[in-house]
């Protein structure tokens, strides 16, 4: 599968592990013109759960299904998570003794609808996607209004 319809980069952070965090998403229409970027923030949450959180929510934007789509992101834990095919087995044991299980059974609810592949890339290298991305996170988790991150509140 090479041939992509979007090229989605995501980046998550926060500030404190846990503390106020945010994710920066650049999405990119392959072939077109078309780029968007969203992001968000909250009060309180970890950088794994905003890296993975970004993902979910690029992959919630996109309306039509079955598109070929290529996640590129600064997190081993969830490239690895998926392109090594643990979140399968996580999810065969129902999440059992795994952190943010509220997170992966979103994931892959939006993960299904799609043809998703995973391109690990080293973040802060100069990357201008990544480097917007992780620019649009840090901004987020610096708002004035945060929500609330109900999924790692209520753990």
């Amino acid at each position: 599968m090479n041939n992509f319809d979007v090229h989605i980069y995501t980046d998550g952070s926060s500030r404190g592990n846990p503390g106020p965090g945010g994710y920066g998403i650049v999405m990119e229409w392959v072939g077109k013109p078309y780029k968007k970027e969203f992001s968000e923030g909250f009060k309180k949450t970890t950088n794994n759960r905003m890296e993975l959180m970004a993902v979910i929510e690029a992959l919630k934007k996109l309306k039509k299904p079955n598109l070929n789509v290529l996640v590129f992101t600064d997190s081993k834990y969830v490239a690895d998570a998926v392109e090594k095919r643990w979140v399968f087995g996580w999810e065969k044991k129902s999440f059992k003794d795994k952190k943010n299980p509220d997170l992966w059974i979103a994931f892959l609810k939006e993960f299904r609808k799609h043809h998703v592949r995973f391109q690990w890339i080293k973040g802060h290298n100069n990357h201008p996607q990544n480097e917007r991305c992780d620019f649009l996170a840090v901004e987020a988790s610096k708002k004035e209004r945060l929500l609330p991150d109900q999924g790692f509140e209520n753990n």
